[in-house]
């Protein structure tokens, strides 16, 4: 049998952590989390000042990479990690790893806001550190969700919970408007607004918080972490570049290297399910996919992820690129008037999610999952109604629905699939469910990003060409501008740029009006407004399609059975997504052939899978 590490770090001279101990954790994590989120969305809205400041020229094919990964390279890593670094702190320390992942965080923030270099110099700086970063933000999403559950007693664990889930999930929307604030007066100051948290935070966790629950000693699953890493890696590296131009395709999907990675990808982790049925103590409890629960509800998570995530960058794209310039804005202040003119998207969140938990406490979890994704799925088709060039408070009511539909779905999908798991799995479980909602960004980009250029292609080159020779521009001259990747023209809109003031140049002065109308704030958002439209319409049905299926899938969850004797359903948001790392805030003796782990003296019974809607 295995008994729990006794060599836990014990609070400073004194027996326990103190009665007001759970508030601090609670501030500490609910921090370090909504930091960590902010700086995953706020480079978002950000790119155009980045890409100015570091002179880096979007509409050149070679840099078209640098964009990509300054915007994944962060989530590639966090979502490789998140479930290694929550064992290692059930094994080492949740605190301890979290500590770690704080100062991390800090001086990743640090180095990227004293970038100097600029061209690819300065673009590879900036994406190396913004992987560094995302291994302290790992370390802190993976326990910080442990460490409250270490702290908070079972009554009040879900209200704890709770709050640091909505934290998480509303700062990536908090992002976009401190980015759109910040960036437009420096750049540098998206990353260097977090330091002065960070150093707080830091130093307030370290001689804060205590670890208070069960460390135990267990085996790495080394080969398990090996093939999931370098699968899921391979998986999304391969997304992040089939995305790009490759010869004469508008895309790289074709792409010898491309395939090979996605494939290989896949294989590795094959492998690796494989591996996870064989050892004694699995990175992936996969038997875990036999609970109807748990399963359906991270199918739902996931596809409402995919959909979340492809509209905040069509959003952006749609009022950075077209409606703002439209309607007067330069383009050097469309970052700041986006984020703004976003905020009814966070404000329906943060009105729902409180509320759709509270709620659900009561009636049932169901309504509101399956009632949220469809709220979400109708927001979509009604933005699809929309015009490029929108009545702004149409836009804003419709976009405060999506946000209202996000909330409702999100706090009770959690508990669901949470409540679901046996509590000894509730840490894998956790983990697992963690994987799926940050590798959902970067899929959300391929998918989105890729559905779009395939709406462009068909209608853009025509358009352009078309356009600029109405404008006086050679037809020979016109027909090669029509070629331009629509992923670079599609980027160029996301930066705020006008491609024809640069690739015209000399040829300006030659035009009828001396290319005044070409180099307009207007123009060029007027020129790409159709073919955008015709793309994102192709990109919301398959948001649409995604939340119908999330909606179904929440229908299939299994309602767990309430009867005396079976264990009971805990309160909602008690086990969110992000997380890593089981607890009861106890010590717990772990007998060979249970099911469960058995308190000392306790006689419970452990709850047979039928229990949890298998």
């Amino acid at each position: 049998m295995a008994i729990a590490d006794s060599t836990s770090r014990q609070p400073r001279g004194a027996a326990g952590p103190g009665p007001h101990y759970k508030w601090i954790a609670l501030s500490n994590t609910t921090l370090g989390v909504l930091m960590v989120m902010i700086n995953q969305s706020i480079v978002l809205i950000a790119l155009p000042d980045i890409f100015r400041g570091i002179n880096l020229d979007p509409l050149d094919p070679s840099n078209t990479s640098y964009l990509l990964w300054m915007l994944m390279g962060f989530m590639v890593v966090t979502a490789v990690l998140v479930v290694t670094f929550g064992r290692l702190g059930d094994m080492f320390g949740r605190v301890r790893m979290y500590n770690m992942g704080f100062a991390a965080f800090t001086v990743c923030s640090i180095m990227l806001s004293v970038t100097w270099m600029h061209g690819s110099a300065g673009a590879m700086w900036l994406i190396a550190w913004r992987v560094l970063q995302g291994i302290g933000g790992a370390l802190l999403f993976a326990n910080s969700t442990a460490i409250l559950t270490d702290a908070f007693p079972p009554k009040q664990r879900g209200t704890a919970l709770g709050i640091n889930s909505i934290a998480a999930i509303a700062g990536s929307f908090l992002g976009l408007i401190l980015g759109g604030v910040l960036a437009p007066v420096d750049w540098k100051m998206i990353f260097l607004v977090s330091v002065p948290f960070g150093v707080f935070g830091t130093i307030w966790a370290y001689l804060k918080l205590h670890d208070t629950g069960v460390r135990r000693r267990a085996r790495m699953d080394w080969w398990g972490n090996i093939t999931f890493a370098v699968g899921l890696i391979s998986v999304l590296v391969g997304i992040t570049y089939g995305i790009q131009p490759y010869g004469s395709s508008t895309m790289g999907w074709a792409n010898p290297w491309v395939l090979a990675a996605l494939i290989g990808g896949v294989l590795v982790l094959g492998v690796f399910v494989v591996i996870e049925q064989r050892v004694a103590e699995p990175l992936f409890r996969l038997s875990l996919f036999r609970l109807r629960a748990f399963t359906a509800g991270n199918i739902a998570s996931l596809l409402t992820a995919l959909g979340r995530g492809g509209l905040q960058f069509m959003l952006i794209i749609w009022l950075q690129g077209i409606w703002l310039p439209l309607h007067g804005y330069n383009f050097e202040k469309t970052p700041l008037w986006a984020g703004i003119y976003m905020i009814p998207l966070t404000v329906g969140f943060l009105l729902s999610a409180p509320l759709s938990g509270y709620l659900s406490d009561r009636v049932g979890p169901r309504y509101f999952t399956v009632g949220g994704a469809l709220l979400t799925a109708v927001s979509f088709l009604a933005l699809m109604g929309l015009p490029t060039d929108f009545d702004y408070w149409v836009f804003a009511l419709l976009i405060l629905v999506n946000g209202l539909g996000s909330g409702l779905f999100a706090s009770p999908n959690r508990a669901e699939i949470m409540n679901a798991v046996p509590a000894e799995s509730r840490g894998v479980g956790a983990g697992m469910t963690a994987t799926f909602q940050n590798s959902s960004m970067v899929l959300s980009i391929g998918i989105f990003f890729s559905l779009m250029v395939a709406g462009l292609s068909h209608t853009l080159p025509h358009t352009m060409q078309t356009g600029l020779v109405q404008q006086g521009v050679p037809a020979g001259e016109a027909t090669q501008l029509s070629q331009l990747p629509p992923i670079a023209v599609l980027f160029a809109a996301f930066l705020g740029y006008n491609p024809f003031q640069q690739l015209l140049g000399g040829h300006l002065a030659g035009l009828p009006d001396g290319g005044r109308t070409l180099t307009s704030k207007e123009y060029f958002p007027h020129l790409i407004s159709g073919p955008f439209h015709k793309g994102l319409v192709i990109a919301f049905w398959f948001a649409v399609a995604a939340c119908v299926v999330a909606a179904v899938a929440s229908l299939l969850t299994a309602r767990l059975d309430r009867r005396p004797g079976r264990r009971p359903v805990e309160p909602l948001g008690g086990e969110p997504a992000a997380v890593s790392g089981e607890a009861t805030g106890i010590d717990e003796l772990v007998v060979p052939g249970d099911t469960l782990p058995r308190k000392y003296g306790s006689t419970a019974t452990p709850a047979r899978s039928d229990d949890h809607g298998s």
